[in-house]
């Protein structure tokens, strides 16, 4: 009879003990969930920021035109990146690719929404980062079409090369990551833990050829000189648009972390968020000296560059 009383027990303690574990399995993925998409918005909401910035920057005749293609990024791109852009980025088909993806197009079959609307954020932000290179020099079909090739092909590429697990840069293979590191470049792989690299970088450098091949503003650079810098219309934008910024990173780097459910990715996210906002204060002030030094003055631009600057650098190693 006590035995009988013990096995029913046992049951009953086991029953009650998985269910336990079940309810704290799914407690565990709404709350990674919500910080992700919590995190998404938050990235979202930097194309505001980067609007105000690039509006600011620009003379009065061209600020209607920057805003327009500001919020063209992201409709042009939510489509494109749908299609196209995320199968090229994480799609693993068989057989795998090291260059590029070649699944989850049109994400069919796919289920994952928190991962692909936190991927098209940031592949918005890769893309509105050119409209500041190109302002007041691009003509808007070409800036359209510019666009959505980054967001479409660009972009995912070098995501699947450095943050997929089939890449050929990652360092994140798909078994145990002590059994795989020889198998990777240079036995690590390119660590970006926010996107320095693949965001920054790869907005930044796109921006720069366009720059580069249209060639400088009408007026820019006279013959006979002196030259100097078109000053933008409103330093308050500028302003609204740095803090606007700032504030988006924060999910943009702590965010990263992807997941705050254990004691580790809380300890993880705090000090991402400590080591954004030393790294945006410091170099702005920093931007604040070296500008008085060379210019004599204390010039606001030249701080809210800096501040911008602080935050893309420290992007890459948050961890």
């Amino acid at each position: 009879m006590s035995e009988a009383v013990s096995e029913a027990f046992a049951t009953i303690m086991c029953r009650q003990f998985n269910a336990t574990q079940t309810e704290v399995s799914e407690t565990a993925a709404s709350l990674d969930g919500s910080f992700m998409l919590a995190n998404t918005y938050l990235i979202f909401f930097m194309q505001a920021g980067f609007a105000m910035l690039c509006a600011g920057s620009v003379r009065t005749k061209n600020y209607m035109n920057i805003l327009l293609k500001n919020v063209l990024d992201a409709c042009f791109g939510a489509p494109v990146f749908y299609l196209v852009g995320y199968g090229f980025a994480y799609g693993a088909g068989t057989p795998t690719n090291k260059f590029i993806g070649n699944n989850d197009f049109a994400l069919e079959d796919f289920t994952d929404w928190n991962v692909f609307i936190f991927q098209w954020a940031f592949a918005a932000a890769t893309a509105t980062i050119v409209s500041g290179s190109v302002a007041e020099r691009c003509t808007f079909h070409a800036y359209i079409a510019y666009s959505t090739l980054l967001t479409g092909f660009v972009y995912p590429v070098v995501v699947h090369w450095v943050w997929s697990s089939e890449g050929w840069l990652t360092a994140f293979a798909k078994d145990d990551y002590a059994t795989n590191k020889d198998d990777l470049l240079l036995n690590s792989g390119m660590m970006d833990f926010a996107g320095s690299g693949v965001v920054h970088m790869t907005g930044g450098f796109a921006g720069l050829m366009g720059a580069f091949f249209i060639g400088p503003r009408i007026g820019r650079f006279s013959p006979t000189g002196p030259n100097p810098d078109f000053q933008g219309h409103s330093n308050t934008l500028v302003v609204l648009g740095t803090f606007v910024l700032w504030f988006g990173w924060y999910g943009f780097n702590p965010g990263s972390q992807l997941t705050i459910s254990t004691a580790n990715d809380l300890t993880i996210v705090g000090r991402a968020a400590v080591t954004t906002t030393l790294s945006g204060a410091c170099a702005g002030v920093a931007a604040l000296f070296i500008a008085k030094y060379r210019d004599g003055i204390w010039d606001l631009a030249a701080v809210c560059n800096g501040v911008l600057a602080g935050l893309v650098g420290v992007t890459a190693g948050n961890m």
